[in-house]
């Protein structure tokens, strides 16, 4: 499957499903730091006018990875009921809880990030994906894109994956698993 063909693929299986977030579609894109993730989720939410819910901006810190599926299921929880969801943003300048996110009920929602898929998150889930690729690939897209703020907290972060991996089984139950690598 081409890259360019991938994200209309997404989005005809995605559609293909009934919304269970409420009024919400919501579409999951899951895998390793690297993976790809944030571009497919781009180029899905330039297909379908989707907001994105970007994880990188909650996760509360460089050890903050677990405490991030609560936070998310929270949200969804709220869109589910059509209220309004709300997040703590993470300010990575100050290594601080941020200002807060507000997302209201859309026909759409795409969330990407580690823990996308994550257990208390499927119930809202209307379409899970899961991109791998080499480590040695991911970690040189992680690091060109992120630099030397990442390059320290590449094994403390890639160590909270491994527990994701192992605790949540995501790759296991995507409804579509898909390899980036070259």
């Amino acid at each position: 499957m081409s890259r360019s063909s991938l994200p209309e693929l997404l989005v005809e299986r995605a559609r293909g499903r009934a919304p269970v977030c409420g009024v919400t579609r919501v579409i999951a894109i899951d895998g390793r730091s690297g993976s790809g993730k944030t571009a497919l989720a781009l180029d899905v939410a330039d297909l379908t006018g989707a907001p994105i819910l970007h994880l990188e901006r909650l996760y509360p810190g460089w050890h903050g990875l677990a405490r991030t599926p609560a936070m998310v299921r929270a949200l969804l929880a709220d869109l589910a009921i059509g209220e309004v969801g709300r997040a703590r943003l993470w300010n990575w300048e100050r290594d601080e809880p941020g200002r807060w996110l507000s997302l209201r009920p859309t026909p759409e929602l795409i969330i990407e990030g580690v823990g996308a898929g994550a257990t208390v998150l499927r119930p809202f889930l209307s379409h899970l994906v899961w991109l791998e690729a080499p480590e040695d690939q991911r970690r040189e897209r992680a690091l060109a894109r992120d630099g030397a703020t990442y390059e320290p907290w590449w094994d403390v972060w890639a160590a909270q994956e491994e527990e994701y991996l192992a605790s949540d089984h995501t790759r296991e139950v995507a409804d579509l698993i898909v390899s980036t690598g070259a």
